[in-house]
């Protein structure tokens, strides 16, 4: 029997061979141009035929056994069809078809993240790796995250943030500081005022009863005296409560009459009450006194 490369070359054979190719359609190219496609539904076509080119050849660069050098250019091949369906899809457009390139996928990294690395001339998505090519060297420095660096801030930066509600002049735009502090104000003005109007009436007594000669009451005495006359009578107190501890620890023969507790007692009075003559009384009312109590013949 004759074997199948000799009847392949039988004359019957090679006349129905011919016959068949006669009847086909002559085979189209893909033109080098979109722009000189006119029709829609043939770059349609086209698209489609980039796309699945892209498909096989995506698929065979997942191989990590392929070498460098043939990743490489399978990988320059494969972006090479992907700016040729760019142009494609633009060419769509501009016939009036929908605009596949919004909808289109973008590159992720190993871990999935999207990633696209720009294109230096400013067109386009850029270059991009597919599949074992992420894993060459020098490529997957690209993929990596580079770790932030804090700038460490001038004072420049510093005082440039600075503006008038740094220092506090817009705290009474809210207008929540002016409650806060009209209800503390009213407080303290009325604390105030019921104060200067007790020393003002007391003030009053003193002076008439300087007049008239009379001695004014302890209690009254006592809520004239300021915070400073009160630390000077404390200071009096403890000195001598010093004085007493000394006398009793160290005892002595005294040979002079000393004053009692009464005498002592009556003469802080009357040095408070002098005391008190003086801050509240003027010189001349003081002459005055001193004349009425020379011609009344008092002696107090």
């Amino acid at each position: 029997m004759a074997r199948n490369e000799e009847k392949a070359q039988s004359m019957l054979n090679r006349f129905v061979a011919m016959k068949e190719e006669e009847q086909r359609k002559p085979k189209e190219r893909r033109p080098y141009l979109a722009s000189q496609c006119r029709d829609l539904a043939e770059a349609d076509k086209w698209r489609q035929q980039i796309m699945r080119e892209i498909g096989r050849k995506v698929a065979d660069i997942q191989n990590e056994g392929l070498g460098e050098h043939r990743l490489r250019d399978m990988n320059d091949e494969i972006n090479k069809l992907l700016r040729e369906k760019v142009h494609w899809e633009r060419r769509i457009v501009e016939l009036g078809g929908p605009n596949y390139y919004r909808y289109s996928a973008k590159m992720t990294d190993l871990e999935g993240n999207i990633v696209d690395i720009p294109n230096p001339g400013g067109r386009g998505p850029g270059y991009r790796y597919f599949g074992a090519a992420k894993k060459l060297p020098g490529v997957r420095e690209l993929f990596e995250k580079p770790p932030e660096m804090r700038k460490r801030r001038t004072r420049y930066d510093i005082y440039k943030r600075i503006d008038a509600t740094y220092y506090g002049y817009r705290d009474d735009e809210d207008g929540i500081l002016e409650k806060l502090e009209g209800q503390a104000e009213k407080e303290l003005r009325a604390a105030a005022l019921i104060s200067w109007t007790e020393m003002e009436n007391i003030k009053k007594e003193a002076r008439k009863a300087v007049r008239s000669g009379e001695v004014v009451e302890v209690g009254a005495v006592s809520k004239i005296l300021f915070e400073e006359e009160e630390d000077v009578v404390e200071e009096e107190r403890r000195k001598e409560r010093e004085r007493e501890q000394k006398d009793k620890e160290k005892e002595f023969v005294v040979h002079v009459p000393l004053p009692d507790d009464e005498e002592i007692k009556k003469r802080i009075l009357e040095t408070k009450k002098r005391e008190m003559l003086e801050k509240y009384t003027s010189t001349e009312l003081l002459k005055e006194l001193t004349e009425a109590k020379t011609l009344l013949n008092i002696q107090r």
